[in-house]
C-alpha cells in the first residue's frame, strides 16, 4: 500500500481540533509586534521556542501573546491563522485560546476580536473557524466558573466549547477543582475537551472523562499506561486529538516510541493535529504525512481520519453533514 503523497494530503479538505492560537505566531509577526511595543525578544525570533521544558515554553507563550495590546491586532492574529489554515487545506478548525496568556487584553476584548477575525476570514472564503476558551490549570475554581459565566453572557456564536490546558505535572490533580465549571459548560450546551494524558499519566485521562464529562481529550496518549483507563476511553467512545511532533518533543524520544500504533491497534478513535505549529516548525499537512508514513495509511485512511474529526467536532449536525460532503466530494468517495 502506498501512502498518500504531499500533494494528495494538501488536496484533502482537513479538520483540526487541537491547535492553540498562541502557537501560531509567525516569527516575522513576533518581530513586528515586539518593535511596535518596544519589547526585546528573550531569544532571536527564529529560535524563540528553543526551550528545554514545558514551563519555559509556556512562559515564552505569555511573552509573545503579551505583545498583543489592542483588538485590531488580535483580530489580525486570528485572520493570520485563517490564512495559514487555508493554505493547508483546513476547512474547519476549533482553535484553543487561553485568555491568561494575553495580558494586554480583557477576555471580552480578546474573544470578540478573534471572532471578528474569523468572521472576516470566512467572508473571504478562508474557512470556518471556531473558538474554544481554555482554563489554565493553575487557576481557581472561581476563575474557571467566571470564564463559563462570561461565555454564557457573551453569546459569541463562534465559541463552541470549553477547554483546559497548562502543565498538568506542575499543577497536580485539577479535575475536582474544575468539575463544577464543566458541569455549567454542559448546562449551557458547550462541547467539552481537556488536555490530559500528556504531562499527567492515565489518571489525568480518567479524571477528564469521569469528573469533567469530556467527549474528547487533547493528547490522551498515556491512557495506554492503565488498561482500565484504556477500556474507559473505548467504552465512552472518546476521541483523542493526538499531536505527534509535540508529543515527541516533550514525551517520547522518537516517533517509534510514540504509542500511536498501539492506539490504532486497540481501535481507539483519534485525530491528527499540530498543537502549536509555528513553535514546532510543522504544519497539519506535514503531521498528516508523518502519520500516513508511520501507520501505512492509504488515502482512504486519511479521509477516515477527517471523518473522525468531524464526528468529534462541537459544531451542529448540519455543519457536520456539510463538512462530510465537502470532504467526500473533493476526494471522490
Amino acid at each position: 500500500m502506498t501512502s498518500p503523497g504531499a500533494e494528495q494530503i494538501r488536496a484533502v479538505p482537513k479538520i483540526e481540533l487541537h491547535i492553540h492560537l498562541e502557537g501560531t505566531f509567525r516569527p516575522e509577526r513576533v518581530a513586528e509586534l515586539a518593535a511596535m511595543v518596544g519589547e526585546v525578544p528573550p531569544r532571536p525570533v527564529d529560535r524563540l521556542f528553543e526551550v528545554d521544558n514545558l514551563a519555559d515554553f509556556l512562559e515564552t507563550l505569555d511573552w509573545v501573546c503579551g505583545l498583543v495590546r489592542d483588538e485590531p491586532t488580535a483580530e489580525q492574529v486570528a485572520y493570520d491563522f485563517a490564512a495559514y489554515a487555508h493554505d493547508q487545506g483546513i476547512v474547519y478548525a476549533e482553535v484553543i485560546v487561553n485568555p491568561t496568556h494575553w495580558s494586554g487584553l480583557t477576555t471580552g476584548e480578546l474573544f470578540t476580536a478573534c471572532a471578528q477575525g474569523f468572521d472576516r476570514a470566512q467572508a473571504d472564503g478562508l474557512g470556518d473557524f471556531r473558538l474554544l476558551p481554555s482554563i489554565l490549570r493553575q487557576q481557581s475554581e472561581e476563575e474557571a466558573q467566571q470564564l463559563v459565566q462570561w461565555i454564557e453572557g457573551a453569546g459569541l456564536e463562534r465559541i463552541v466549547g470549553l477547554s483546559i490546558d497548562g502543565n498538568e505535572e506542575a499543577a497536580g490533580r485539577t479535575g475536582p477543582r474544575f468539575a463544577s465549571a464543566y458541569a455549567e459548560a454542559a448546562r449551557i450546551g458547550l462541547g467539552r475537551t481537556a488536555h490530559a494524558g500528556e504531562s499527567s499519566g492515565a489518571e489525568g485521562v480518567r479524571d477528564a472523562i469521569e469528573l469533567l464529562g469530556v467527549s474528547r481529550i487533547d493528547h490522551g496518549v498515556r491512557c495506554l499506561e492503565d488498561s482500565a483507563v484504556l477500556d474507559l476511553v473505548q467504552e465512552r467512545n472518546i476521541t483523542l486529538n493526538v499531536c505527534l511532533t509535540s508529543n515527541c518533543t516533550l514525551l517520547y524520544s522518537s516517533l517509534d516510541d510514540h504509542p500511536i500504533r498501539e492506539l490504532a491497534a486497540a481501535g481507539v478513535r483519534f485525530t491528527i493535529n499540530t498543537d502549536d505549529p509555528e513553535t514546532l516548525g510543522i504544519s497539519l499537512c506535514s503531521e498528516l504525512r508523518l502519520a500516513a508514513d508511520h501507520l501505512g495509511w492509504s488515502l482512504g485512511d486519511l479521509v477516515a481520519a477527517q471523518h473522525r474529526a468531524i464526528d468529534a467536532a462541537f459544531c451542529s449536525d448540519a455543519d457536520k453533514q456539510a463538512l462530510r460532503a465537502v470532504v467526500d466530494q473533493t476526494v471522490g468517495t
